[in-house]
């Protein structure tokens, strides 16, 4: 997944860093997309807020060598996105 400028200047914004690790940081959000994928299902960080709010959590823990506490904190969220896209998947209808 490549990640655009406009994702890559909102995290930096949200996370308050400079212009020095972009290329990292590019790394980061996209795996946190690849992984949160698997888990939640097929969704667009560009076009879904719930997802990319998800996704640049998870990019903050892993930024901040803390991803083993992220699926504890952020389970009911990743489980609702899963759910959702699961009986979107089942009826065709968006919840």
């Amino acid at each position: 997944m490549s990640i655009t400028d406009e994702i890559l200047k909102e995290f930096k914004e949200r996370m308050h860093l400079g212009d020095y690790e972009d290329e990292n940081l590019r790394r980061i959000l996209s795996a946190s997309i690849k992984a949160l994928k698997k888990a939640c299902g097929d969704y667009d960080i560009n076009t879904d807020e719930e997802f990319k709010e998800l996704v640049f959590e998870r990019s903050r823990y892993v930024y901040n060598d803390a991803l083993e506490y992220f699926n504890d904190n952020f389970l009911s969220q990743i489980n609702s996105l899963g759910i959702a896209k699961a009986l979107e998947a089942d009826t065709g209808a968006t919840i």
